[in-house]
């Protein structure tokens, strides 16, 4: 008797995880839930294997509550496929539920609609991408606290507000923090001051831990024009630490939503931004592609000629996220996986 092979299906959550089994021929065999842990994660595996051979496995949330399920499932020799939410045109249709959106996974990965391989962030992209997440927290805490002394100012006595109004940024806070607390005004400028200071140095150092991991993993990344130790960083936590996973520099540019996307209808022929992707790679990309505009002759030229031909500033910075898309696509290739990647592509 031929064993049955299986598709598992797995709607994910912080507690709880449900999974639906689907077999070869599109048939349900069974739907179960565990919960969110390790342990919930081996007994869902061990469940699957009693229905018969597991082979695949289509997760929702991949890169969040689902990200050590993939990894177990993908240590176990299942192949793993990120899913993504499913069309709310079919929600309407089918309804909504925990065990629907488990079974819809499993047969988007039975029909081949979900292709995407989970990102990893094992190795030096993982630490990569936490330190990312920390300096951006600081970051946006520092701009809270020096706005919020901003907004003091307005209501400040004379004398205070003569000494601070002309500071921005580091002296304003290193003169906030000085201020004798003899009002409730004064004492909330010297803490916000002192705040300001603490996340600036905690970012700083966070951004010297990020430049030693970039400077080690992706040198050539840095010894591109325009390319920064933070935009560098983001691009890299972008493709993950298993860049096979992309396929051509196409995908690494749809990833970072600086592919265009067809437009057309009738007569009309054109493309439109792409707004999907990885916003902060694509804010990467836009930084790049700007500090070249100002600093890069080659790019200098190259946007004089667009101009002549009729493009306006925002359609040149998209041309250029492309193209840059598809320069830095080989160098981070081969950073994250040994040269070899960086070879084939040549």
């Amino acid at each position: 008797m031929r064993e049955v092979g299986l598709v598992l299906g797995v709607d994910t959550h912080k507690d709880v995880h449900v999974a639906t089994l689907v077999d070869d021929v599109g048939q349900l065999v069974a739907v179960a839930q565990f919960a969110a842990s390790d342990r919930g994660s081996r007994e869902m595996l061990m469940w699957a294997k009693r229905h018969g051979s597991l082979r695949r496995a289509g997760v929702e949330g991949t890169g969040a509550y689902g990200y050590r399920l993939g990894r177990l499932l993908t240590e176990a020799g299942v192949e793993v496929r990120e899913v993504n939410r499913p069309d709310r045109s079919v929600r309407r249709l089918r309804g909504k539920s925990d065990p629907v959106d488990a079974e819809a996974a499993a047969r988007s990965v039975l029909s081949g609609t979900a292709r995407a391989t989970p990102k990893d962030r094992e190795g030096p992209v993982g630490a990569l991408r936490a330190l990312m997440v920390a300096r951006r927290s600081a970051v946006k805490a520092r701009t809270q606290a020096i706005n919020q002394i901003y907004a003091l100012l307005v209501c400040c006595e004379d004398g205070p507000r003569a000494r601070l109004g002309g500071r921005r940024g580091r002296p304003l806070a290193q003169g906030c923090a000085r201020l004798r607390p003899t009002d409730g005004t004064s004492s909330a400028l010297r803490s916000l001051g002192q705040r300001w200071l603490r996340l600036d140095r905690e970012a700083r150092d966070l951004e010297g831990q990020i430049a030693l991991i970039v400077k080690r993993v992706a040198p050539g990344l840095l010894a591109r024009p325009g390319v920064g130790v933070l935009s560098a960083a983001q691009l890299l936590v972008t493709a993950g630490d298993n860049p096979h996973r992309l396929r051509s520099e196409a995908a690494f540019a749809a990833l970072c939503g600086a592919s265009p996307v067809e437009a057309s209808s009738g007569k009309t022929t054109r493309r439109r931004l792409n707004r999907g992707g990885d916003r902060a790679a694509n804010s990467a990309l836009w930084m790049i592609a700007h500090v070249r505009m100002m600093r890069d002759q080659n790019t200098r030229d190259y946007a004089a000629l667009r101009t002549e031909r009729g493009n306006n500033r925002k359609e040149i910075l998209r041309l250029l996220m492309r193209y840059i898309a598809r320069e830095l696509y080989p160098i981070i290739l081969g950073s994250l996986d040994g040269g070899s990647a960086c070879e084939a592509v040549a």
